[in-house]
Protein backbone atom coordinates (compact mmCIF):
# COMPACT_ATOMS: atom_id res chain seq x y z
CA UNK A 1 0.00 0.00 0.00
CA UNK A 2 1.23 3.23 -0.83
CA UNK A 3 2.66 5.55 1.82
CA UNK A 4 -0.25 8.55 1.46
CA UNK A 5 -2.89 6.34 1.33
CA UNK A 6 -1.72 4.63 4.69
CA UNK A 7 -1.06 7.66 6.41
CA UNK A 8 -4.49 9.02 5.24
CA UNK A 9 -6.11 5.29 6.26
CA UNK A 10 -4.50 5.84 9.45
CA UNK A 11 -6.15 8.34 10.64
CA UNK A 12 -9.41 8.01 8.63
CA UNK A 13 -11.37 7.47 11.51
CA UNK A 14 -11.18 10.92 12.99
CA UNK A 15 -10.80 13.00 9.81
CA UNK A 16 -14.20 11.29 8.36
CA UNK A 17 -16.00 12.62 11.13
CA UNK A 18 -14.95 16.33 10.49
CA UNK A 19 -17.17 15.69 7.35
CA UNK A 20 -20.68 15.48 9.52
CA UNK A 21 -19.16 17.72 11.79
CA UNK A 22 -18.76 20.85 8.83
CA UNK A 23 -22.52 20.09 8.41
CA UNK A 24 -23.69 20.67 11.57
CA UNK A 25 -21.77 23.14 11.86
CA UNK A 26 -23.56 25.21 9.55
CA UNK A 27 -26.97 23.24 9.56
CA UNK A 28 -27.21 23.37 13.63
CA UNK A 29 -30.93 22.96 14.01
CA UNK A 30 -31.68 18.82 13.26
CA UNK A 31 -35.17 17.04 14.54
CA UNK A 32 -35.10 15.87 17.97
CA UNK A 33 -34.88 12.34 16.43
CA UNK A 34 -30.95 12.84 15.18
CA UNK A 35 -30.24 14.18 17.95
CA UNK A 36 -28.53 10.84 19.78
CA UNK A 37 -26.87 10.63 15.86
CA UNK A 38 -25.66 14.27 16.54
CA UNK A 39 -24.24 13.25 20.14
CA UNK A 40 -22.78 10.31 19.00
CA UNK A 41 -20.83 12.27 16.09
CA UNK A 42 -19.35 14.71 18.40
CA UNK A 43 -18.30 11.95 20.90
CA UNK A 44 -17.35 10.09 18.36
CA UNK A 45 -14.72 12.78 16.95
CA UNK A 46 -13.28 13.07 20.52
CA UNK A 47 -12.75 9.39 20.64
CA UNK A 48 -11.79 9.01 17.02
CA UNK A 49 -8.70 11.68 17.57
CA UNK A 50 -7.47 10.15 21.11
CA UNK A 51 -7.46 6.40 19.61
CA UNK A 52 -6.16 7.42 16.24
CA UNK A 53 -2.93 9.73 17.89
CA UNK A 54 -2.12 6.46 20.31
CA UNK A 55 -2.02 4.33 16.90
CA UNK A 56 0.15 6.49 15.10
CA UNK A 57 2.44 8.50 17.35
CA UNK A 58 2.61 6.40 20.38
CA UNK A 59 6.47 5.24 19.50
CA UNK A 60 7.37 9.11 17.99
CA UNK A 61 5.64 10.66 21.02
CA UNK A 62 6.70 7.73 23.64
CA UNK A 63 3.76 7.45 25.43
CA UNK A 64 3.44 5.81 28.92
CA UNK A 65 2.94 2.27 28.55
CA UNK A 66 -0.75 2.71 29.12
CA UNK A 67 -0.99 5.07 26.62
CA UNK A 68 0.42 2.21 24.02
CA UNK A 69 -2.70 0.82 23.29
CA UNK A 70 -5.92 2.44 22.04
CA UNK A 71 -8.34 -1.00 22.89
CA UNK A 72 -10.20 0.49 25.80
CA UNK A 73 -11.15 3.18 23.94
CA UNK A 74 -12.31 1.46 21.08
CA UNK A 75 -14.13 -0.40 24.03
CA UNK A 76 -15.69 3.06 24.83
CA UNK A 77 -16.78 3.99 21.41
CA UNK A 78 -18.45 1.13 20.88
CA UNK A 79 -20.68 1.18 24.20
CA UNK A 80 -21.04 4.91 22.94
CA UNK A 81 -22.22 4.02 19.41
CA UNK A 82 -24.85 1.73 20.70
CA UNK A 83 -26.54 3.85 23.01
CA UNK A 84 -26.45 6.79 20.76
CA UNK A 85 -28.23 4.42 18.11
CA UNK A 86 -30.37 2.41 19.81
CA UNK A 87 -32.06 5.62 21.50
CA UNK A 88 -31.56 6.71 17.69
CA UNK A 89 -34.17 3.95 16.84
CA UNK A 90 -36.38 3.92 19.71
CA UNK A 91 -36.44 7.59 18.94
CA UNK A 92 -38.10 6.87 15.86
CA UNK A 93 -41.08 5.20 17.40
CA UNK A 94 -41.89 2.63 14.23
CA UNK A 95 -44.99 0.78 15.75
CA UNK A 96 -43.18 -2.37 14.78
CA UNK A 97 -41.25 -5.23 17.29
CA UNK A 98 -41.65 -2.04 19.60
CA UNK A 99 -40.66 -4.85 22.73
CA UNK A 100 -37.71 -6.35 20.60
CA UNK A 101 -36.16 -2.78 20.34
CA UNK A 102 -36.57 -2.37 23.98
CA UNK A 103 -35.58 -5.70 24.88
CA UNK A 104 -32.42 -4.97 22.87
CA UNK A 105 -30.35 -2.62 24.94
CA UNK A 106 -31.09 -4.36 27.67
CA UNK A 107 -29.21 -7.72 26.38
CA UNK A 108 -26.26 -5.47 25.02
CA UNK A 109 -25.50 -4.43 28.40
CA UNK A 110 -26.05 -7.12 30.55
CA UNK A 111 -23.80 -8.33 27.79
CA UNK A 112 -20.78 -5.83 28.71
CA UNK A 113 -21.13 -6.39 31.97
CA UNK A 114 -20.83 -9.71 31.93
CA UNK A 115 -17.93 -9.74 29.26
CA UNK A 116 -15.85 -7.53 30.81
CA UNK A 117 -16.45 -9.00 34.61
CA UNK A 118 -15.68 -12.59 34.03
CA UNK A 119 -14.08 -13.15 30.79
CA UNK A 120 -12.23 -10.02 29.16
CA UNK A 121 -10.31 -6.92 30.70
CA UNK A 122 -11.31 -3.72 29.70
CA UNK A 123 -8.15 -1.76 29.66
CA UNK A 124 -6.47 -5.03 28.21
CA UNK A 125 -3.46 -4.55 26.29
CA UNK A 126 -4.15 -6.42 23.16
CA UNK A 127 -6.32 -7.39 21.20
CA UNK A 128 -9.64 -5.52 20.13
CA UNK A 129 -12.48 -7.10 22.25
CA UNK A 130 -13.55 -8.90 18.83
CA UNK A 131 -16.60 -10.19 21.12
CA UNK A 132 -17.52 -6.63 21.81
CA UNK A 133 -17.78 -5.13 18.88
CA UNK A 134 -19.56 -8.34 16.86
CA UNK A 135 -22.18 -8.33 19.18
CA UNK A 136 -22.43 -4.29 18.78
CA UNK A 137 -22.56 -4.74 14.84
CA UNK A 138 -24.51 -7.36 15.21
CA UNK A 139 -27.27 -6.04 17.19
CA UNK A 140 -27.14 -2.74 15.58
CA UNK A 141 -27.80 -4.79 12.30
CA UNK A 142 -30.90 -6.28 13.81
CA UNK A 143 -32.17 -2.42 14.40
CA UNK A 144 -31.44 -1.46 10.56
CA UNK A 145 -33.11 -4.38 9.64
CA UNK A 146 -36.59 -4.28 11.84
CA UNK A 147 -36.41 -0.22 10.53
CA UNK A 148 -35.86 -1.40 6.31
CA UNK A 149 -39.13 -4.38 7.55
CA UNK A 150 -40.99 -1.49 9.01
CA UNK A 151 -40.49 0.95 5.57
CA UNK A 152 -41.16 -1.63 3.11
CA UNK A 153 -44.26 -3.29 4.82
CA UNK A 154 -46.23 -0.65 6.27
CA UNK A 155 -44.49 2.51 4.50
CA UNK A 156 -46.93 3.56 1.50
CA UNK A 157 -44.89 6.42 0.11
CA UNK A 158 -40.90 5.79 1.42
CA UNK A 159 -38.79 8.69 1.12
CA UNK A 160 -35.37 7.62 0.09
CA UNK A 161 -34.24 10.97 0.94
CA UNK A 162 -35.40 11.05 4.15
CA UNK A 163 -32.79 11.37 6.99
CA UNK A 164 -33.57 8.40 8.78
CA UNK A 165 -32.92 6.98 5.51
CA UNK A 166 -29.73 7.73 5.01
CA UNK A 167 -28.36 7.19 8.63
CA UNK A 168 -29.41 3.82 8.82
CA UNK A 169 -28.33 3.22 5.36
CA UNK A 170 -24.60 4.41 6.46
CA UNK A 171 -24.60 2.69 9.75
CA UNK A 172 -26.15 -0.71 8.36
CA UNK A 173 -23.14 -0.53 5.58
CA UNK A 174 -20.94 0.03 7.98
CA UNK A 175 -21.89 -3.02 10.54
CA UNK A 176 -22.70 -5.27 7.94
CA UNK A 177 -19.27 -4.98 6.94
CA UNK A 178 -17.30 -4.67 10.61
CA UNK A 179 -19.42 -7.33 11.94
CA UNK A 180 -17.07 -10.13 9.77
CA UNK A 181 -13.70 -7.84 10.15
CA UNK A 182 -14.95 -7.74 13.88
CA UNK A 183 -15.48 -11.67 13.94
CA UNK A 184 -12.03 -12.80 12.92
CA UNK A 185 -10.06 -9.67 14.02
CA UNK A 186 -8.05 -11.41 16.97
CA UNK A 187 -7.89 -14.88 15.05
CA UNK A 188 -6.25 -12.91 11.73
CA UNK A 189 -3.35 -10.68 14.23
CA UNK A 190 -2.45 -13.87 15.82
CA UNK A 191 -2.10 -16.17 12.68
CA UNK A 192 -1.62 -13.24 9.71
CA UNK A 193 -0.59 -9.94 11.36
CA UNK A 194 -0.14 -8.14 7.50
CA UNK A 195 -3.76 -9.49 6.27
CA UNK A 196 -5.53 -8.22 9.59
CA UNK A 197 -4.07 -5.03 9.08
CA UNK A 198 -5.06 -4.70 5.22
CA UNK A 199 -8.76 -6.23 6.31
CA UNK A 200 -8.73 -3.00 8.42
CA UNK A 201 -8.36 -1.05 5.80
CA UNK A 202 -11.97 -2.02 4.73
CA UNK A 203 -13.19 -0.74 7.95
CA UNK A 204 -11.57 2.34 7.65
CA UNK A 205 -13.40 2.78 4.20
CA UNK A 206 -16.43 1.39 5.67
CA UNK A 207 -16.03 4.28 8.19
CA UNK A 208 -15.78 6.91 5.70
CA UNK A 209 -18.62 5.85 3.98
CA UNK A 210 -21.28 5.59 7.06
CA UNK A 211 -19.87 9.76 7.87
CA UNK A 212 -20.90 10.63 4.69
CA UNK A 213 -24.06 9.20 5.09
CA UNK A 214 -24.40 10.89 8.44
CA UNK A 215 -23.58 14.14 6.72
CA UNK A 216 -25.81 13.89 3.98
CA UNK A 217 -28.50 13.07 6.66
CA UNK A 218 -27.64 15.91 8.79
CA UNK A 219 -27.73 18.37 5.48
CA UNK A 220 -31.41 17.08 4.17
CA UNK A 221 -32.79 17.49 7.76
CA UNK A 222 -31.28 20.92 8.11
CA UNK A 223 -33.60 21.51 5.05
CA UNK A 224 -36.94 19.67 6.15
CA UNK A 225 -36.99 21.46 9.69
CA UNK A 226 -39.28 21.62 11.70
CA UNK A 227 -41.60 18.63 9.23
CA UNK A 228 -39.60 15.50 9.46
CA UNK A 229 -39.50 14.61 13.27
CA UNK A 230 -43.24 13.12 12.92
CA UNK A 231 -43.10 12.02 9.03
CA UNK A 232 -42.17 8.63 10.18
CA UNK A 233 -44.74 8.14 13.12
CA UNK A 234 -48.47 8.15 11.27
CA UNK A 235 -48.55 4.72 9.54
CA UNK A 236 -50.23 2.41 12.61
Amino acid sequence: MPVNLKLILGWSEAWALIIPVTVLLYKKKQPDYLKPVVVYTWLALVLNIFQDTIANLKLVLHFPHWLQTNNYVYNVHSIVRFACFSLFFLGLNQPFFKNIKRIIPIFFYLFVVINFTFFEAFFRFSPLSSRLLTTEAYLLLVYCILYYLYRINYDDEPKIRSPHFWVVTGLSFYVAVGFFIFLFQNTLVKQLEHFAISIWRVHDVAYIIFCILLAMAFAEAGKKQPFVQHAITSIH
